[in-house]
């Protein structure tokens, strides 16, 4: 089976809000399947649905797995909704749809994340570092936002010069 392909900025279906998953489908299956074997494959640590092209508000992370294939937990998370923010971090992130860049990220240092998993079942789970970062960062993915809306206009001028640049070599 081939791997979905990642949706890469400037796409516009990266600045879309996606919609609520109303019923755990088949296809809701399947499409949590490829969203894990794409971040494993890329390597990353979360992708959001609208990275594959699928504008639904579920997302996958793992923060905790090594590039040696071991100690994978994915988890699937359907209608993410965060709460509890409390204090502030700054976190150097990437993203697998802002190739070749990466940026210091100011958010919120713990958080309360609650959804729901491929069984119905709700998920409530406090997070803080690493982890409050990913899924704030797969959160905003949902609501049509890129970590580089979160920086100085400055860098995110910068990188977008860059990027279309990037793309227009890659069309010649």
């Amino acid at each position: 089976m081939a791997l979905r392909e990642v949706v890469q900025f400037p796409d516009p279906r990266l600045k879309q809000v996606s919609e609520p998953i109303t019923e755990v489908t088949d296809e809701i299956r399947e499409l949590a399947r490829d969203m894990i074997d794409v971040m494993y494959d890329e390597p990353g640590i979360g992708l959001a649905a609208p990275q594959v092209g699928a504008s639904v508000r579920m997302f996958v992370i793992d923060t905790d797995w090594t590039d040696d294939g071991n100690d994978r937990n994915p988890t699937v998370v359907i209608n993410p909704v965060i709460s509890d923010r409390e204090g502030r971090i700054t976190w150097e992130e990437g993203c697998l749809s802002v190739p070749d860049y990466q940026a210091t990220v100011e958010r919120d240092a713990t958080i309360t994340l609650r959804g729901t998993d491929l069984d119905g079942n709700p998920i409530e789970e406090h997070a803080e570092g690493l982890r409050a970062v990913c899924i704030q960062h797969e959160c905003d993915h949902l609501d049509g936002i890129l970590f580089i809306d979160r920086i100085s206009r400055l860098k995110r001028s910068l990188y977008v010069k860059k990027r279309k640049k990037q793309l227009a070599a890659e069309q010649a």
